[in-house]
């Protein structure tokens, strides 16, 4: 049986009497107060988020500009030092090993922060490719990450650092200090909401973790488990690995297909990828509401409207914002189209959805 690892923030999480659940290796907090009130807390104000079980890799080298691009979809040696990128990692066939973020924080170094559910994975995927004149670390047990997320995210950021951060654009990063700790902050997150993620030592993140909890409690934030953050990346249709992609599933199929540069040269999943593109989708990512009662889950099966087999829920949930059952399904073509009825399988009975513009909160808009 595997050891479950405690992240250097766990004692917090007992303190606050978060209901803690094992996840991907660690144990992790699934909520505080209850869901609703962390979910919709972001939404107008702040949260905190202990993200620790995230793994960062560390590779350096001046083969590594030129070694990573081959090993991903997106174009990583346009990235200025100072920016994040979003990009998948593809097999040979065009499945997604892992949705990962590069920072680039150095012209030959970089850091890749990886789901959590796949830090072996993911290191045995790339130690195998990268050429060994690349250095390649795994710092993930000795990182800590938290994240404030929400509208006051900005203000308590820049209180903890002293700093303007108004100038730190979506996606960037820069080294700061919180009560003399010397931090990794970006301006990046997983809610749709402005907010920033902290990296810091995980032998030095306590009094960080305390001056963010406090400042964000002091606004009305409060800590945020693994439940509200999985609702609230579900209304912006955030796809989460292993529910939404896989290496079953290609980055064209998930809609993000932004995240393929084919005029970049050659990588890994690339002929795959463009000989899809070329020969067209079978199927698509969507997102829908449920027009009856039920909650969606992943894993029930969608229907067409007579009956007819056509794809698989990958999430969904009750929406806090939008007041409805909401889902994220792969649909086999033409029942991707906006406004096409679905029938989505709840434990034997079809109940009506309907195919919506996504992010969710769109809906927000019409009412």
């Amino acid at each position: 049986m595997s050891k479950i690892t405690k992240t250097p923030f766990y004692e917090k999480h007992v303190d606050l009497k978060a209901k803690i659940v094992e996840f991907a290796g660690f144990y992790m907090p699934v909520q505080y107060t209850g869901i609703m009130d962390e979910h919709c807390t972001v939404r107008e104000l702040a949260g905190i988020f202990d993200l620790s079980h995230m793994g960062e890799f560390h590779l350096c080298g001046k083969e590594a500009p030129a070694a990573l691009n081959k090993l991903v979809t997106n174009n990583v040696e346009k990235l200025k030092v100072g920016r994040v990128l979003y990009t998948p990692i593809c097999t040979p066939e065009g499945g997604i090993v892992d949705d990962i973020l590069v920072y680039r924080l150095a012209e030959d170094q970089y850091m890749l922060v990886v789901n959590a559910s796949n830090i072996k994975k993911d290191w045995e995927w790339l130690s195998k490719r990268l050429p060994k004149t690349v250095t390649f670390e795994d710092r993930s047990l000795a990182t800590g990450l938290v994240a404030v997320q929400g509208p006051q995210s900005e203000a308590i950021l820049n209180e903890a650092t002293g700093e303007d951060l108004s100038d730190l654009k979506y996606y960037s990063w820069r080294n700061v200090e919180i009560d003399g700790t010397r931090v990794l902050l970006s301006r990046t997150g997983y809610t749709g909401e402005d907010g920033f993620e902290v990296y810091v030592g995980a032998e030095e993140g306590d009094d960080v973790w305390d001056t963010l909890y406090a400042l964000t409690t002091g606004v009305g934030g409060v800590p945020v488990g693994l439940g509200a953050r999985d609702t609230l990346r579900l209304e912006m249709k955030y796809c989460l690995y292993g529910n939404d992609i896989d290496e079953t599933t290609s980055p064209l199929e998930a809609g993000i297909g932004w995240t393929v540069k084919m005029d970049k040269g050659d990588f890994v999943g690339r002929d795959a990828l463009a000989r899809q593109e070329q020969e067209g989708l079978r199927r698509r990512l969507v997102g829908f509401v449920m027009e009856e009662t039920g909650v969606p889950r992943h894993g029930f099966d969608v229907a067409a409207p007579d009956g007819t087999p056509i794809g698989h829920v990958t999430s969904g949930a009750p929406s806090p914002s939008v007041k409805m059952n909401i889902g994220l399904a792969y649909v086999n073509l033409p029942y991707d189209a906006i406004g096409t009825p679905l029938k989505v399988i709840i434990r034997g009975t079809p109940r009506s959805a309907r195919v919506v513009d996504t992010p969710f909160l769109k809906l927000l808009e019409n009412k």
